[in-house]
């Protein structure tokens, strides 16, 4: 995918992660622009959890610098991406069972009426309901209700309100961590549709996925990820499952962006 006209939304400079005795993350770079699905590839322990949860705030890097819309900012806290306008949806999905969809959207964000302040603040249910709708709907999710509980839901109902509950409040950024992982054909189906309709409402959207059927069918380009360090970003329109492979594995590893990752993978300088 060519990324004229897409300005980077979230760009990684040289991001490091130590824990103890173990570098976790060596200078790893990592770009996605707004409409633009990036998929985040590696093998195990090649470092692709801890990017995503130094960009979510759980684990802020040591070294390095992380650019958001344009300008530098410091992410220490799940709350400073969140204030960012970075989301995150990991592969518990963090949903409450035993609650409807209406409370999933809203959880720790519940309205109350305009009248109503301090302990005893009645929910505005008329009001989330009808957002809760409007939000499913934009996002074409088709589930049976918003009240039922989200244990009834199917895998990828489940999965869509956990992604609609991440974009309700004016994200920029989407990542999406194993998104299809344990789905079924149908269900998968609705996830991928469902990150496609993220990026066409112009989300930045970074997936790791091992499954890379699902990473050519939706994202535009992919990086890879391996022992920690950034060793090359494909155009996905021009380049082949064997040259993701191969660099997923090590073989021939090293640093490439744009058009010439098709052509295949550069040593890293």
């Amino acid at each position: 995918m060519a990324t004229n006209g897409l300005r980077p939304i979230l760009e990684l400079r040289n991001i490091s992660k130590r824990f103890g005795a173990v570098q976790a993350l060596t200078r790893v770079d990592l770009t996605v622009h707004a409409g633009e699905v990036l998929g985040l590839v590696g093998d195990n322990g090649a470092g692709k959890s801890t990017v995503i949860k130094t960009i979510s705030g759980i684990h802020p890097a040591d070294t390095g610098e992380i650019v958001f819309d344009g300008r530098p900012v410091s992410i220490h806290s799940p709350q400073d991406a969140a204030a960012l306008g970075i989301s995150t949806v990991y592969q518990d999905l963090a949903l409450c069972d035993n609650l409807d969809v209406v409370a999933n959207l809203y959880l720790g964000r519940e309205a109350v009426g305009a009248d109503a302040a301090g302990p005893l603040a009645v929910l505005d249910e008329v009001a989330m309901e009808r957002r809760a709708i409007t939000v499913l709907r934009d996002l074409a999710v088709r589930i049976p209700s918003v009240r039922i509980p989200v244990a009834s839901l199917s895998g990828g109902q489940r999965q869509s309100v956990a992604v609609a509950r991440s974009v309700m409040w004016n994200s920029k950024v989407v990542l999406l961590d194993e998104p299809t992982a344990a789905l079924g054909v149908a269900q998968t189906r609705q996830v991928l549709d469902l990150i496609v309709r993220l990026k066409g409402q112009g989300l930045g959207v970074i997936v790791i996925s091992h499954n890379l059927a699902d990473v050519f069918e939706v994202c535009d380009r992919v990086a890879v990820l391996y022992l920690g360090r950034s060793v090359a970003t494909f155009d996905l329109s021009q380049t082949t499952r064997e040259q993701i492979v191969g660099a997923i594995t090590g073989i021939g590893a090293g640093a490439v962006e744009g058009p010439d990752a098709a052509a295949g993978v550069a040593p890293q300088t």
